[in-house]
Order: structure tokens, then sequence, then C-alpha cells
């Protein structure tokens, strides 16, 4: 069994009061959190630190843990709410975005049996990349993996770097066989241990340099396990077209 945690911040950038957001007649945090009850998790919470998202979400019936509002990464969120909650070492959280209201409850799943089937302290998830562009795009997350699926390495950067089919200016006859590349996606299961010793760790340098917080578990010694998938999930919500796509998509679905 396991846990799963939607941190739901609610000053953002782009879209503030973003968890609160309509989405088919729910606010989309509730919507993150109805997926995550689909998924075989014996436990979901929403962790927030604003009233109104937790009034929202308890108008739904949903469990909320209250915590503080100057962490500076969801991950800092959960280990607060393992330490409010009393998790032990060995329990695994799901860290579930708040802003995808459309993901599949199955990959929840998958990636908390991952982590429970093996001794590493983080599980995360990633599909192959296609697209040249794709791959190039330092907005796109690529890992290098070791042949047992265990990530060596997350970057902004095109990794692994295919020397010859760049040097021969990509030209289809030296396509690399399979995919150029694997693209990360943003949902980790962690040990409760590893959460508690989190906040501890200092940051590391390669972190700093790619603004990637799963670079510091590597940097550290921790291990994390990658599970592939086929395809990249649906869409989340980072803006306001991606908040329009969302509600279509949501709509379609539903009929």
């Amino acid at each position: 069994m396991f846990k799963a945690v939607v941190p739901a911040r609610h000053a953002s950038t782009r879209l503030p009061g973003k968890p609160l957001l309509d989405i088919g007649g729910k606010p989309m945090v509730v919507r993150v959190a109805e997926q995550a009850l689909k998924s075989g998790a014996d436990e979901v919470w929403v962790a927030t630190d604003h009233p109104a998202i937790e009034t929202a979400c308890k108008a739904e019936g949903l469990n909320v843990v209250m915590t503080r509002s100057d962490w500076p990464t969801g991950t800092d969120r959960l280990a607060e709410v393992v330490q409010l909650q009393g998790w032990g070492d060995d329990t695994v959280v799901v860290n579930v975005q708040g802003d995808e209201p459309l993901i599949d409850p199955a990959l929840i799943d998958r990636v908390a049996q991952a982590l429970l089937e093996g001794d590493q302290a983080i599980a995360t998830c990633g599909h192959p990349i296609h697209d040249l562009e794709e791959f190039r795009n330092p907005n796109v997350v690529k890992i290098a993996l070791r042949d047992d699926d265990e990530a060596l390495y997350f970057s902004r950067a095109p990794i692994p770097y295919p020397r010859d089919y760049f040097n021969s200016g990509c030209a289809p006859s030296v396509q690399p066989s399979g995919p150029i590349g694997i693209r990360h996606i943003g949902l980790y299961a962690y040990k409760a241990h590893f959460l508690r010793r989190f906040q501890t760790l200092p940051p590391a340098r390669i972190e700093t340099l790619e603004s990637l917080e799963q670079l510091r578990a590597l940097a550290h010694g921790f291990r994390i396990k990658v599970c592939m998938i086929h395809e990249a999930p649906l869409p989340g919500v980072d803006t306001a077209e991606d908040l329009e796509r969302v509600r279509a998509l949501f709509v379609s679905r539903s009929g």
C-alpha cells in the first residue's frame, strides 16, 4: 500500500490561485485528488498552505493537511506531511502534482509499485523521445539510464548525446536505432526516509546549474528507478492556454 499527496500552493506567477480554477464544475485540485483516489492508494492527502484550498477540498470530503507557506519545493512540502502524519521510514509516498487533473491513476499506481518492489529511494517515469526538436528543447528534461533502468543523470541538455547522428547533420541514414532520448515525466514516488533526509541535504552544484532538484538526490548517492511508458501523459496546467486545453479535454473525456 502507498500514500498519495497532492501539494497545492495558492501562489502562482502565471495563474494565481491555480488549484481553485474550475475544471468541469470542481476545483482543479479536487479533480487531481479524485484521480489519485482511483489509483489504489490507501490514503490521499491534499497538502496546502491556503485556507481557501482547505475549505474547497473538505467540502468534497477530501483529507487535507495544512503546511508551511515558505517551502522552496514540493518535495519539502511532502517531507513536512511525512513528519506531521508520522509515517514510517519505508512508507511509499507519491507526489501527485496539483496541476494535472487528467493524470492517469494507473500511472500513479505504477510508480508506487516500482518503489514497493525495489530498494531504491525514489521512483519516477519517462517516455521515449522521437522528435529532434523536442530532444533539443531545454524545457524538456532528459534522462540518461543505466541498463537496469535506474537514472544516471537528468539534464536539460540533449543526453545521451548521439555524436555520429549530430555530426552527420542529422542525416536519416545514421538515425539512431530506436528513440533519440528519454523525456522525464515529473511524477515521483519516495520512501519516507528519503523525504526526511532530503531537507538535511545541501543543494548540489549540478542541481543549481540545471535547476533540477532530483539531481540533489543523485549527487548524494540516492538511487532513482525510472518506469518507462510508451507515450506522454495528458497535459497539465501551467498557462491560461493549458487551462483551456485541459478543460476541453476533460469535457470530451467525460462525454
